[in-house]
């Protein structure tokens, strides 16, 4: 990467850890966009420098893209990324316009991921072998992911601090750094209380890592990576022949909810979603379920019954 490209990518860095105050990952997400984009103009030996970059070079790029194979949901957050991007330039007054205003997004459907159903999920639960030092850890983070719905990133930093089991809730971290109470179910309050009373209690915790709940071997935080391969291999000990991820748990956990008849707004809050559009994917309601809702909270229907 050339010097001036270098030299945007060490100023956008610091854009998005100071100003946007962004997780690691999403930092990590949009660098790959703009390294994208110099992937492109090295290709095809475009010399030009990022504040050069006009309509019909992103266009050309999206075209490359599209020829590599990448899915139009992938090509559609990429351009998210870039358009962060020029916005940074535009912010820093280092150009007027924004290129990426006309670019088209490509057209995308609603993708609907895997959901496990009650029998799965305690199939995968009584695969874990308590019998080793990790079973109960590996019990306890399936049931929170589960009937707490997090995302990874929660779990992995959910701190002891945290833990309102008096309470019945407890305290997540979740995306930019917003707090949020999420009621815990007792199951969720015996699992984590089993592993830190019979497992956690025993280990040499690793300075720095006092607080959180979840622990390696070693008493250090786990990593995403790891609450992956424990879910991917409980799933191969099944035999389940859905391809899940922890993330799946989330998604399980907002279908079945609504399916038991819980309000949505209810669902978005626990979730932590800012949109309810985006809660609205998550449990994937049927339009008869919909219309459900309508006709029998909507005020004008108290009197008109479809």
């Amino acid at each position: 990467m050339n010097s001036s490209w270098l030299k945007y990518k060490k100023d956008y860095l610091s854009y998005l850890k100071i100003e946007k105050s962004l997780s690691n990952n999403s930092i990590e997400a949009y660098l790959r966009d703009y390294e994208k984009l110099y992937a492109f103009i090295e290709t095809y030996q475009i010399q030009k420098d990022p504040q050069d970059i006009n309509l019909k070079d992103l266009q050309e790029m999206m075209q490359w893209i599209n020829e590599m194979g990448i899915s139009a949901r992938s090509q559609a957050r990429i351009i998210s990324g870039l358009r962060n991007f020029f916005f940074f330039l535009v912010l820093e007054d280092i150009i007027d316009d924004d290129p990426t205003e006309l670019l088209s997004l490509p057209k995308i459907g609603k993708k609907l991921p895997e959901v496990l159903d009650l029998h799965e999920i305690d199939a995968l639960m009584s695969a874990i072998d308590l019998s080793k030092n990790e079973g109960h850890r590996n019990k306890a983070i399936i049931e929170t992911l589960y009937s707490c719905g997090l995302r990874v990133s929660e779990l992995i930093n959910l701190k002891i601090t945290n833990l309102y089991f008096d309470e019945g809730f407890i305290r997540v971290i979740g995306k930019g750094n917003k707090e949020r109470l999420v009621p815990i179910s007792p199951s969720v309050v015996k699992e984590i209380s089993f592993y830190m009373e019979g497992t956690r209690i025993h280990q040499d915790i690793k300075a720095g890592h006092e607080d959180f709940v979840f622990l390696n071997r070693r008493g250090a935080q786990l990593t995403r990576v790891m609450i992956f391969t424990i879910v991917k291999q409980l799933a191969e000990i099944i035999g389940l022949a859905k391809s899940i991820s922890p993330h799946t748990f989330r998604h399980s956990f907002a279908t079945h909810m609504v399916e038991n008849g819980a309000n949505l707004r209810a669902i978005q809050e626990m979730l932590g979603h800012e949109s309810i559009s985006t809660t609205e994917i998550y449990t994937h309601l049927s339009d008869d379920m919909l219309k459900s809702a309508i006709v029998s909270f909507h005020p004008r229907n108290n009197d008109y019954r479809l």
